[in-house]
């Protein structure tokens, strides 16, 4: 695998391409309004979906330029959201404690109580729309 001393990699980008019809590779790399048109019109009706499939080394580069890159890794904080977003250990690993325990307590308690899962997804939602400017600022202040 090619070495990337930026903050976002090409290979994470193919990766989340996989769920690419759901916007997951545009959301990584910050584009957010075509992530959620991705996300409710299953990438352009998987046209979108193809044709990114040749752009994604671009959207890299742009999202190198944007984005602070630093100690806090921008792939294993989108792997942690992706994957584990209810857990909050996107979060942990951010250094947001706090926050990571509020999903980690509400995620536990959508068993017992399954209306809080509202909440759940709305932080997960809000964390997909920022993450990379959170990252961002995680990575300055270090």
């Amino acid at each position: 695998m090619p070495r990337n001393d930026g903050s976002h990699s090409v290979f994470m980008g193919y990766l989340l391409w996989i769920f690419g019809f759901i916007g997951a590779h545009r959301f990584y790399y910050g584009r957010q309004i075509t992530g959620v048109i991705w996300f409710f019109t299953l990438g352009l009706l998987f046209v979108g979906w193809i044709i990114d499939l040749f752009l994604i080394p671009g959207m890299a580069r742009d999202a190198d330029r944007r984005f602070v890159p630093g100690p806090v890794n921008y792939s294993l904080a989108w792997v942690l959201l992706t994957f584990l977003g209810p857990l909050g250990l996107h979060r942990f690993y951010m250094g947001k404690i706090f926050t990571g325990l509020l999903y980690l307590a509400v995620s536990t308690s959508v068993i017992v109580f399954p209306p809080l899962g509202v909440l759940v997804a709305i932080g997960i939602l809000y964390d997909f729309l920022t993450l990379n400017e959170q990252l961002s600022d995680v990575n300055q202040d270090r």
